[in-house]
């Protein structure tokens, strides 16, 4: 499959966001409760995804969640409590760039968790996971999957671009020494969490236009019938002629200096 211009993949996307308010519509109307996670590799392109997902969603229905780093109060806490409190409530749709999965990736590799935090996670999953999806979430977990040559290829470039500087933490510098580790954890991961009722879907993100118009067709196809007939609002006359307002050009008040006795 050739490489997308950026209009040809605008195109393809645009119908498919109409797809998504359409989704959101349904969500709202039903009561439905709908969480995406989105995992995979430093540079996978994880924000990308969910921007293109979020656009045209009325962000107090769609809510992005990337939490930071645990405080030293929630380290002493069950380890899905931070998470619950995110989960989405009646008609709310939430996306997670990362999310619990944390614990089986970057806190397994970078040793930021013990082996029994670890294996307790990899036990604990499929039950919390089923207790959710037993509630009426409907759960979507997705693993973007990069190559090293790509991911070398956008860490020179976060490198190179001054705008793109702050994705580049002393975590992913380290990363990059670790990839085989990573896959390695991800193995076991998918191993252990990919269950019936809430099984892993792998996407290519190598190229990322083609992964995220594969990765949001999947989801939309995982939906059930979502189209909600919309009345159309009725825009009644006004009681009188439109008023026009002129704007000149506001100019910044002029500083005066203080006196100071």
């Amino acid at each position: 499959m050739g490489k997308l211009k950026r209009k040809e993949y605008e195109q393809l996307l645009e119908p498919m966001q109409l797809e998504l308010a359409n989704m959101a519509r349904w969500a709202q109307h039903c009561g439905q409760r709908i969480l995406v996670l989105f995992e995979g590799r430093d540079t996978a392109g994880k924000g990308g995804v969910i921007q293109d997902v979020a656009k045209h969603l009325n962000p107090r229905q769609c809510r992005v969640v990337a939490l930071p780093k645990p405080t030293e109060r929630e380290d002493t806490q069950w380890y899905f409590q931070r998470h619950v409190a995110h989960l989405p409530a009646a008609g709310e749709i939430v996306l997670m760039d990362r999310s619990w999965y944390n614990r089986a990736g970057v806190e397994k590799v970078m040793g930021y968790c013990t082996q029994a935090q670890y294996h307790a996670f990899l036990q604990q999953t499929p039950v919390f996971e089923k207790l959710l999806v037993d509630d009426g979430i409907l759960l979507f977990k997705y693993w973007l999957c990069v190559d090293q040559v790509q991911q070398e290829k956008r860490f020179a470039e976060r490198r190179e671009d001054p705008l793109k500087g702050w994705k580049l933490s002393p975590v992913d510098l380290k990363s990059r020494l670790a990839y085989a580790d990573y896959t390695t954890a991800r193995e076991a991961m998918l191993q252990a969490t990919h269950t019936a009722h809430a099984p892993w879907t792998l996407v290519d993100f190598n190229d990322q236009k083609h992964g995220r118009l594969t990765l949001i067709r999947d989801l939309l196809d995982r939906l059930p019938d979502t189209r909600v007939d919309e009345p159309l609002v009725a825009l009644p006359p006004l009681p009188g002629k439109p008023k026009k307002e002129k704007y000149g050009v506001v100019k910044p008040i002029a500083s005066v200096p203080i006196g100071i006795d």
